[in-house]
């Protein structure tokens, strides 16, 4: 990549901020100043390794480096700080983390490229380091500053829509969704225009034009009846859709982070049209791959090492919460049910596929509930129970299912019966908590 292509980078951020005020944090100066701060060192340590490098071209494994990733992991988690509060399930929070991290590992290839010209004077000559540190400091500025603070703020909005996305998921087509602007003197023109724009979940206009509709959007979907409001017809929508992000004339920001479960898109003002489709991009990196291009060899490079960070931090927030478990394995419960009466427990299988829950069924349940399901389970009402539906291979026979409220809301714990029916004829029959499912009210 020569230095042009970077003006022409500048040049579309630029036009796609659209003169949006760039909030960062808002109403916390101190906390921002701190970020800033803590970025600003770790840019320098990345930038000491660059200083490193050797050759007329940068050596893009330089991604892979632990001065490199940690700042890469800095700027990815003060953008998951955005959306700390947001509700939304385990499994979805992973996944836009997991989107951060990629955007962030792009943005820094591109922050690397346009430093390591900077390594040489116009003589060519290799600059002291002081000289070279000095004169990369308009790139951090740049991207970690002015960058950073519409990056934030459009991710924060992402999450929220996100953690929508999945509480209208679980009602399906009951409702019609409508487009709702905050409806006051900054909303801009042709976003009041698709304000009250009302049609089913399913319709492809959500897949396009589900807020946010660029840098500084407040816009809204809520769910609406049916029979409460028409629907808008297909076209108008989209007419209207088109005319709300025609300063984004690329198509970077149509995109749904709800579906994709990304906070930033593939196609975003660090990649290029191509990341839209890419089966790399979304992470099927087991396919036969040769990169390109720089850039498609940085997001290969990126996702094994997102996918290695997801790995590890799993791995070591499963053997903690596994140990705080522990307790529960000689823990009996007593249940009362129609005909009769359970004595339920915990196995250790059962503890993994319960922690497994949290992270991909319930929105409800925290990890941090886990320790605490027998206390649950001792208040939890019986509901009914049921046969298998198909046949299974680890001698579960029966499921019993009890509903009780934990953090305010209605679950509901599924007992497993488990028979082992040895050679010699002998059957122990066992029961134990095995899965947690949210009740949708």
């Amino acid at each position: 990549m020569s230095p042009t292509d970077y003006v022409g980078l500048h040049q579309r951020y630029a036009s796609l901020l659209e003169g949006q005020p760039l909030d960062f944090i808002a109403g916390r100066k101190e906390e921002e100043d701190k970020l800033r701060a803590e970025l600003s060192r770790l840019f320098d340590g990345m930038m000491e390794t660059l200083y490193k490098q050797e050759g007329a071209n940068l050596n893009i494994t330089i991604l892979e480096t632990p001065k490199t990733q940690e700042f890469i992991e800095a700027h990815a988690g003060a953008l998951d700080s955005s959306f700390k509060q947001v509700e939304m399930s385990d499994l979805m929070r992973r996944r836009l983390e997991r989107s951060n991290y990629i955007f962030s590992g792009m943005k820094t290839f591109h922050e690397l490229n346009e430093a390591f010209p900077s390594l040489l004077d116009e003589n060519g000559n290799r600059k002291p380091f002081e000289q070279f540190l000095n004169d990369v400091r308009k790139v951090d500025d740049t991207y970690n500053g002015n960058y950073l603070r519409a990056e934030y703020n459009f991710i924060q909005a992402s999450a929220q829509m996100a953690g929508k996305w999945e509480r209208f998921m679980e009602d399906g087509d009951r409702y019609n969704l409508q487009y709702r602007t905050v409806c006051d003197d900054k909303v801009r023109p042709e976003h009041a225009a698709l304000h009250g724009v009302t049609l089913p979940i399913t319709d492809s206009f959500w897949e396009e034009f589900y807020p946010p509709n660029g840098w500084g959007c407040r816009c809204t979907v809520v769910q609406v009846r049916k029979s409460k409001y028409a629907v808008t017809d297909h076209e108008e929508a989209m007419s209207l859709g088109e005319l709300a992000t025609g300063k984004d004339t690329k198509g970077i920001f149509r995109f749904n982070p709800g579906k994709q479960e990304k906070a930033m898109p593939d196609y975003n003002p660090y990649t290029i049209r191509r990341c839209k489709d890419c089966d790399i991009a979304k992470g099927k990196l087991k396919l036969a791959f040769v990169p390109d291009n720089e850039l498609c060899a940085a997001c290969e490079i990126l996702q094994k090492c997102v996918g290695d960070r997801t790995k590890s931090q799993t791995a070591i927030e499963r053997t903690h919460y596994m140990h705080e478990m522990e307790p529960l394995l000689s823990r009996k419960v007593e249940k009362a049910i129609e005909g009769g009466r359970l004595n339920v427990g915990f196995t250790k299988d059962g503890n993994k596929h319960l922690f497994a829950d949290t992270f991909g069924r319930t929105r409800i349940v925290s990890k941090d509930n886990l320790k605490d399901l027998a206390t649950y389970l001792e208040n939890a009402e019986y509901v009914d129970d049921s046969a298998l539906t198909h046949p299974r291979t680890d001698n579960i026979e029966h499921f019993y299912y009890f509903k009780v409220q934990v953090n305010g809301r209605w679950v509901r714990l599924n007992v497993a019966k488990h028979v082992n029916r040895r050679n010699n004829g002998h059957v122990i029959v066992k029961y134990f908590l095995y899965s947690i499912n949210d009740i949708v009210e």
